[in-house]
């Protein structure tokens, strides 16, 4: 997929030669943006569950699937309204530590989303 995940590790995801020190999500046309983890910490109390409001922001109409990086000890997941929101849509949801994630955005082909978080 475009961009390339050139590497990742505790801290920091490098995309197409920029380091990177936060989480992000990388849109559809290859627009890499910094995430909106607020929408999740606020219902949660953490970022490591993806709540629906995040899923919402997240989500770009056509998308194929999304590619979630877990974290480098594969700590994120999706609450369970986020994964239905995201099965109603049909959007496959493939998720991964984030160093196996950013292997498979890396080899995916078509309209996919991903959301990878660098720590934990």
């Amino acid at each position: 997929m475009t961009p390339h995940i050139d590497s990742t590790g505790f801290g920091s995801i490098t995309v197409e030669g920029d380091v990177i020190g936060h989480d992000i999500v990388i849109r559809m046309n290859g627009e890499v943006k910094k995430r909106k983890k607020k929408l999740s910490k606020e219902v949660y109390g953490t970022s490591h569950t993806v709540s629906l409001e995040e899923a919402k922001y997240v989500y770009e109409k056509g998308a194929r699937g999304l590619v979630i990086g877990s974290g480098q000890y594969g700590l994120v997941d999706l609450s369970e309204e986020a994964a239905r929101f995201f099965s109603r849509k049909g959007c496959e949801i493939v998720i991964h530590p984030t160093p196996e994630a950013a292997r498979k955005w890396n080899a995916e082909h078509g309209k996919w989303i991903g959301l990878f978080h660098i720590t934990c």
